[in-house]
């Protein structure tokens, strides 16, 4: 089976705080970094897309495909995010490397999704350039 990279994908992204939530909530969700859409299509090794955010937060997306040197990984991924003139992201850019979530062999109903980092490329609404993040992205049905 092949990963398809191509379509429209949850994206959440995460602090990399390693205190423990426990059963509280509020600090489970402090731990949310960012939430939106990818909707991304993928030509001749090429990845383009947006992650909408919602109310006018959106990143123009674009990168290639990297090759894959064997193992678990059928895909992975270089993007940059650069935000839009005129709205909320404008100036904004980050980057983004994913690879495909493991599929187990046994595995029931297992959901595709796609796992990586986040980076943010430049600074921007008092936040400095530099700041790392984990996420996964889980496909749309």
């Amino acid at each position: 089976m092949s990963f398809q990279l191509q379509g429209r994908w949850t994206y959440r992204s995460y602090r990399n705080d390693a205190a423990l939530v426990g059963d509280d909530a509020q600090k489970a969700l402090q731990n949310i970094f960012g939430e939106g859409i990818f909707a991304l299509a993928v030509l001749n090794g090429q990845v383009s897309g947006t992650l909408d955010m919602g109310s006018g937060y959106v990143l123009d997306l674009s990168g290639p495909v990297v090759p894959v040197d064997g193992g678990d990984v059928r895909i992975a991924f270089m993007l940059t995010g650069t935000g839009r003139s005129g709205t909320p992201t404008a100036g904004w850019e980050y980057d983004y490397h994913g690879t495909d979530a493991f599929t187990w062999p046994k595995g029931v109903d297992q959901v595709p999704a796609f796992v990586g980092s986040v980076l943010r490329a430049k600074p921007h609404n008092g936040s400095p350039a530099g700041y790392v993040a984990s996420f996964i992205a889980v496909k749309q049905t």
